[in-house]
Protein backbone atom coordinates (compact mmCIF):
# COMPACT_ATOMS: atom_id res chain seq x y z
CA UNK A 1 0.00 0.00 0.00
CA UNK A 2 1.47 3.25 -0.76
CA UNK A 3 2.39 5.36 1.71
CA UNK A 4 0.05 7.86 3.30
CA UNK A 5 -2.55 6.04 2.17
CA UNK A 6 -5.37 3.83 4.33
CA UNK A 7 -7.22 1.31 2.62
CA UNK A 8 -10.73 1.84 3.36
CA UNK A 9 -14.48 -0.51 2.70
CA UNK A 10 -17.70 0.72 2.82
CA UNK A 11 -19.11 -0.18 5.67
CA UNK A 12 -22.45 1.30 5.16
CA UNK A 13 -25.00 3.56 3.86
CA UNK A 14 -27.39 5.08 6.03
CA UNK A 15 -29.97 7.68 6.41
CA UNK A 16 -28.87 10.56 9.19
CA UNK A 17 -32.80 10.03 10.66
CA UNK A 18 -33.38 13.80 11.83
CA UNK A 19 -32.31 15.73 8.85
CA UNK A 20 -32.82 12.67 6.38
CA UNK A 21 -29.28 13.41 4.69
CA UNK A 22 -27.67 10.17 3.19
CA UNK A 23 -24.09 8.84 4.58
CA UNK A 24 -21.89 6.59 3.02
CA UNK A 25 -19.41 5.35 5.98
CA UNK A 26 -15.56 4.05 5.23
CA UNK A 27 -13.64 1.74 7.28
CA UNK A 28 -10.54 1.64 7.96
CA UNK A 29 -9.04 -1.72 7.07
CA UNK A 30 -6.10 -1.43 9.45
CA UNK A 31 -7.93 -0.13 12.40
CA UNK A 32 -11.09 0.62 14.34
CA UNK A 33 -11.53 4.08 12.53
CA UNK A 34 -14.34 5.55 10.44
CA UNK A 35 -15.05 8.28 7.20
CA UNK A 36 -18.25 9.51 7.20
CA UNK A 37 -18.70 11.09 3.68
CA UNK A 38 -22.62 12.79 3.21
CA UNK A 39 -23.49 12.41 0.01
CA UNK A 40 -26.66 12.82 -2.04
CA UNK A 41 -29.64 10.57 -2.58
CA UNK A 42 -28.63 8.96 -5.67
CA UNK A 43 -25.51 8.09 -5.21
CA UNK A 44 -26.13 6.38 -1.59
CA UNK A 45 -29.03 4.32 -3.36
CA UNK A 46 -26.86 3.42 -6.49
CA UNK A 47 -23.94 2.44 -3.62
CA UNK A 48 -26.26 0.25 -1.33
CA UNK A 49 -28.16 -1.52 -4.75
CA UNK A 50 -24.51 -2.86 -5.92
CA UNK A 51 -23.83 -4.26 -2.11
CA UNK A 52 -27.11 -5.81 -1.81
CA UNK A 53 -26.36 -7.70 -5.41
CA UNK A 54 -29.10 -5.46 -7.06
CA UNK A 55 -29.00 -4.58 -10.42
CA UNK A 56 -31.46 -2.03 -12.38
CA UNK A 57 -33.40 -2.99 -14.91
CA UNK A 58 -31.69 -0.27 -17.13
CA UNK A 59 -28.16 0.73 -16.54
CA UNK A 60 -27.65 3.62 -13.50
CA UNK A 61 -24.64 5.93 -14.38
CA UNK A 62 -21.86 4.74 -12.63
CA UNK A 63 -23.19 1.41 -14.63
CA UNK A 64 -22.77 3.15 -17.98
CA UNK A 65 -19.76 4.74 -16.89
CA UNK A 66 -18.02 2.03 -15.75
CA UNK A 67 -19.06 -0.09 -18.73
CA UNK A 68 -17.89 2.40 -21.09
CA UNK A 69 -14.25 2.49 -19.44
CA UNK A 70 -14.17 -1.18 -19.68
CA UNK A 71 -15.05 -1.37 -23.57
CA UNK A 72 -12.54 0.92 -24.02
CA UNK A 73 -9.55 -0.69 -22.75
CA UNK A 74 -9.41 1.51 -19.62
CA UNK A 75 -8.52 -0.11 -16.22
CA UNK A 76 -9.87 1.18 -12.90
CA UNK A 77 -6.63 0.52 -10.28
CA UNK A 78 -7.80 2.10 -7.11
CA UNK A 79 -9.92 5.07 -5.84
CA UNK A 80 -7.98 8.17 -3.21
CA UNK A 81 -10.51 9.83 -1.36
CA UNK A 82 -7.80 12.78 -1.77
CA UNK A 83 -8.83 15.52 -0.13
CA UNK A 84 -11.42 17.60 2.73
CA UNK A 85 -11.92 21.40 1.60
CA UNK A 86 -14.37 23.67 3.01
CA UNK A 87 -16.28 20.43 4.05
CA UNK A 88 -16.08 19.12 1.06
CA UNK A 89 -14.38 16.24 0.01
CA UNK A 90 -12.37 15.32 -3.18
CA UNK A 91 -11.36 12.20 -4.70
CA UNK A 92 -9.78 11.01 -7.45
CA UNK A 93 -10.32 7.99 -9.60
CA UNK A 94 -6.78 6.53 -10.90
CA UNK A 95 -7.59 4.15 -14.73
CA UNK A 96 -5.00 2.58 -16.48
CA UNK A 97 -4.33 3.73 -20.17
CA UNK A 98 -1.94 1.76 -23.02
CA UNK A 99 0.32 1.81 -20.04
CA UNK A 100 -0.44 4.85 -19.01
CA UNK A 101 -1.94 6.00 -15.45
CA UNK A 102 -4.50 8.64 -15.21
CA UNK A 103 -5.54 10.72 -12.33
CA UNK A 104 -9.23 11.78 -12.86
CA UNK A 105 -10.45 14.43 -10.56
CA UNK A 106 -14.07 12.82 -8.65
CA UNK A 107 -16.89 13.39 -6.14
CA UNK A 108 -16.25 11.16 -3.99
CA UNK A 109 -19.27 9.22 -4.35
CA UNK A 110 -18.97 8.73 -7.74
CA UNK A 111 -15.63 7.62 -7.75
CA UNK A 112 -16.84 5.14 -4.48
CA UNK A 113 -19.76 3.83 -6.81
CA UNK A 114 -17.32 2.96 -9.78
CA UNK A 115 -14.64 1.35 -7.20
CA UNK A 116 -17.23 -1.18 -5.85
CA UNK A 117 -17.83 -1.81 -9.49
CA UNK A 118 -14.84 -2.22 -10.92
CA UNK A 119 -13.82 -4.07 -7.56
CA UNK A 120 -10.64 -1.88 -7.18
CA UNK A 121 -9.28 -0.72 -3.49
CA UNK A 122 -10.70 2.37 -2.10
CA UNK A 123 -7.95 4.55 -0.29
CA UNK A 124 -7.52 8.00 2.06
CA UNK A 125 -5.44 9.99 2.65
CA UNK A 126 -3.52 9.90 6.10
CA UNK A 127 -4.40 14.05 5.72
CA UNK A 128 -8.32 13.39 5.55
CA UNK A 129 -8.63 10.87 8.00
CA UNK A 130 -6.75 13.34 10.59
CA UNK A 131 -9.16 15.82 9.91
CA UNK A 132 -12.71 13.56 9.49
CA UNK A 133 -11.98 10.05 10.97
CA UNK A 134 -13.46 8.97 13.34
CA UNK A 135 -12.45 6.48 16.18
CA UNK A 136 -15.12 5.43 18.65
CA UNK A 137 -14.30 6.11 22.04
CA UNK A 138 -12.84 2.67 24.10
CA UNK A 139 -15.13 3.65 26.98
CA UNK A 140 -18.37 2.91 24.70
CA UNK A 141 -16.84 -0.43 23.61
CA UNK A 142 -16.07 -1.45 27.66
CA UNK A 143 -19.70 -0.40 28.44
CA UNK A 144 -21.10 -2.49 25.64
CA UNK A 145 -18.85 -5.52 26.39
CA UNK A 146 -20.34 -5.40 30.01
CA UNK A 147 -23.86 -5.67 29.36
CA UNK A 148 -23.40 -8.51 26.27
CA UNK A 149 -21.35 -9.95 29.54
CA UNK A 150 -24.90 -9.72 31.25
CA UNK A 151 -27.29 -10.67 28.62
CA UNK A 152 -25.13 -13.89 27.47
CA UNK A 153 -25.23 -14.89 31.23
CA UNK A 154 -28.97 -14.70 31.36
CA UNK A 155 -29.70 -18.24 31.38
CA UNK A 156 -33.24 -17.95 29.19
CA UNK A 157 -35.07 -20.52 28.13
CA UNK A 158 -37.54 -19.69 25.40
CA UNK A 159 -38.79 -23.44 24.96
CA UNK A 160 -41.82 -24.90 26.95
CA UNK A 161 -43.47 -23.35 29.45
CA UNK A 162 -42.15 -24.14 33.23
CA UNK A 163 -44.50 -26.57 35.05
CA UNK A 164 -47.65 -25.08 36.75
CA UNK A 165 -47.03 -21.95 33.73
CA UNK A 166 -49.71 -21.71 30.91
CA UNK A 167 -48.27 -20.14 27.56
CA UNK A 168 -50.68 -17.01 28.64
CA UNK A 169 -48.77 -16.69 31.84
CA UNK A 170 -45.38 -16.74 29.81
CA UNK A 171 -46.35 -13.84 27.80
CA UNK A 172 -48.00 -11.42 30.17
CA UNK A 173 -45.45 -9.02 31.26
CA UNK A 174 -45.25 -8.85 35.31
Amino acid sequence: MPAGLNEMVVESVRVHMLSSQHVVILKDTGRERYLPIWIGPWEANAIAMRLQGLSPERPLTHDLFSSTLEELGVSVKQIIVSDLADETFRARLMLELDGRTLDIDARPSDAINIAIRARVPIFATDAVLDRAGVVPEADEEEKLSVFRDFVNSLDVDLGEPREGESPQERERPD
